[in-house]
């Protein structure tokens, strides 16, 4: 064991054996663990093996339920005026706690303050998909846009998310003219890329390898350094549109919990949250569905990582301006 995760696992424990009685028998009743997007899409997909993998090692249900709408605000909403109990947890991603409070002008909460973390898991890198009619790399594409300047779209689960921030960076870089249509979620907007209704969709390669082998739409690039092993044959995003510095992006999962939580519930959702996401079945799980696993256990060590990717995006969104800004 590396001595970082040994520690985790230490302090984990200690907190566990001090916790009042109370608190020992949480979790009593089912958990709700809150999406904040639409079923069938990469975080609903991380969120059900989560779900599942914990309830076993809390020993007791966790309900996934999908509260989708106004980019991930709703749902996240919904836990932070829950009461701090354990009981109502958020499934929060990259758009809900790293980037919200840098894309809103009028935030409706704080993603640093109005919440605790659990753990971040892990994620699933982001790639760039076109429907059958169009060309077979992103460069064509970009060059088709080009022609005819204002009449393709592209899809995304929703403005202000990871995914619209990381598609209009690319469209900024390569000079693309591609048009956005916010969807409530990731698998809407599959579906109407499949049928031809938009050109391009922004999706995870976990979320569009499937379809891609399947020939019901083409995988492009994926937004990362080099070629993953998780799917050799398919380029970067950089290298498909000729770009001259790397292009990523990476959709994350965190774990949160209204403030205010207390530290004994925070420890087993921890403590739990760990093992889930360490247990062998679910690893395998997540490698099939072309995810993977990243953990940041705790509140202290999961803020840090939200801390970073903000920092990372920032620049980012100040360029696009009022392009992102809501």
């Amino acid at each position: 064991m590396q001595r970082r995760e040994f520690l985790i696992a230490a302090g984990a424990a200690t907190l566990a054996s001090s916790m009042p009685s109370w608190a020992q028998s949480y979790p009593s009743d089912p958990i709700h663990l809150i999406v904040p997007f639409s079923p069938g899409g990469p975080t609903d997909s991380f969120a059900r093996l989560y779900a599942e993998s914990l309830g076993k090692q809390l020993g007791q249900s966790v309900i996934v339920e999908n509260k989708d709408g106004a980019s991930g605000s709703i749902g996240s909403m919904d836990v932070m005026r829950s009461k701090p109990d354990g009981y109502n947890i958020l499934f929060g991603t990259a758009s809900t706690h790293g980037l919200y409070n840098l894309i809103q002008n009028k935030p409706r909460y704080d993603a640093a303050t109005d919440f605790e973390y659990i753990a971040v898991l892990g994620g699933a890198p982001v790639a760039l998909a076109v429907n059958n009619d169009m060309p077979d790399t992103l460069r064509e594409f970009v060059d088709a846009s080009k022609a005819a300047p204002d009449t393709m779209y592209y899809g995304s689960p929703g403005a202000g998310t990871l995914l619209h921030v990381a598609t209009e960076n690319f469209l900024q870089l390569s000079g693309a003219s591609v048009g956005h249509v916010p969807y409530k979620g990731s698998a809407p907007a599959m579906q109407d890329l499949m049928g031809g209704s938009i050109e391009m969709a922004v999706g995870t390669l976990g979320g569009l390898l499937p379809l891609h082998k399947g020939g019901r739409l083409k995988l492009l690039g994926v937004a990362s350094a080099k070629r993953l092993d998780l799917a050799p044959e398919i380029p970067t995003i950089a290298e498909s549109a000729g770009l001259d510095t790397p292009f990523e992006a990476l959709l994350w999962n965190v774990v949160a919990v209204p403030r205010n939580t207390p530290p004994e519930i925070k420890a087993r959702l921890a403590e739990a949250s760990q093992a889930a996401m360490n247990d062998a079945e679910t690893a395998e799980k997540l490698i099939a569905q072309n995810m993977f696993a990243d953990l940041h256990i705790g509140d202290e060590a999961a803020s840090r990582f939200v801390k970073a990717e903000a920092a990372k995006w920032k620049p980012v969104i100040d360029s696009l301006g009022p392009t992102i800004r809501r």
